[in-house]
């Protein structure tokens, strides 16, 4: 870890971590505030992705629905109108429909085959996304002054590193650079995501091993083939699953690679300077 002590941590006149864990926990919500009220420089991994590495995909797939359509398609024809995707920090969702879910064409659904396309399209991204966290880390500084740097990653970190690999690529890579944050939510916190997902689920980025076994285990279940399956169901009903597979793996990144905060200290940080104690009594716990 490039911080080895609380106290190196405080002292320290460049503060850089990357925190990770399950999305709606506050990674993105710590990231916008340091950014806002603090010296820090707010890398988003989700960003990177959908606009360095997935936004030409992302827009010719909006292209292709509109091509559909005889007025658009006549307007795209002639170079009339430009489409593109309006992603933000805080709005990915032409990320997010992008990889779609799989099931029933007349309901939005992909079929497997193409979702899997899709999912793994976004591995790579995500990866490249990853790497590219040392070059902004130099670029925030030298361009723009700040010496403070926070990576806000996706949910899916944990599903394209090896936390146990001593020698992962991406892992050994971060480690160098920032000190790992996990951000551990609670069974309560479960909870609430899980039926937070229920009410509005949304496609996401899992391992293909884990989808391939989930994909089987529900036509098994339910007894549907692929064209009858309902694109929601299947990800509500994978979503739990996920978070548990998902759960182990946040633990070893924090225990081989970082330290670990939970979701209720972090919901109280409501400053840069409560957000570096966080992080020094992490230090001292671990």
């Amino acid at each position: 870890m490039i911080y080895e002590s609380a106290a190196e941590w405080r002292s320290a006149p460049r503060k850089r971590v990357l925190l990770f864990g399950m999305s709606g926990l506050g990674k993105t919500h710590v990231s916008n505030m340091l950014r806002a009220r603090g010296d820090w420089f707010h890398y988003s991994v989700d960003y990177r992705i959908g606009t360095r590495y997935m936004g030409e995909l992302i827009a010719d797939n909006f292209k292709r629905e509109a091509m559909k359509v005889p007025l658009l398609r006549e307007l795209l024809l002639t170079d009339s109108v430009f489409i593109a995707s309006n992603i933000t920090f805080d709005n990915l969702a032409p990320l997010s429909t992008y990889l779609g879910k799989p099931g029933a064409a007349q309901k939005g659904g992909l079929s497997f085959a193409e979702y899997m396309r899709r999912q793994e399209q976004h591995r790579a991204a995500e990866i490249s996304a990853l790497l590219d966290t040392p070059r902004f880390i130099e670029r925030a500084e030298e361009l723009y002054g700040y010496g403070n740097f926070v990576c806000d990653s996706g949910g899916s970190v944990c599903e394209v590193v090896d936390p146990d690999n001593p020698e992962d690529e991406v892992l050994t890579t971060l480690a160098r650079n920032l000190l790992l944050v996990w951000i551990e939510g609670s069974e309560a916190h479960t909870a609430d995501l899980v039926a937070r997902f229920d009410r509005a689920p949304k496609p996401m980025y899992y391992q293909p091993d884990f989808l391939h076994a989930a994909w089987a285990a529900y036509l098994d279940e339910t007894g549907l083939t692929e064209p009858e399956v309902d694109p929601d169901a299947f990800v509500r009903w994978t979503y739990a699953r996920a978070l548990a597979h998902r759960q182990p793996r946040y633990a070893a990144m924090a225990r081989n690679w970082g330290v670990k905060v939970t979701a209720e200290d972090v919901a109280r940080v409501t400053s840069p300077a409560d957000f570096v104690e966080l992080v020094a009594r992490a230090l001292e716990a671990r």
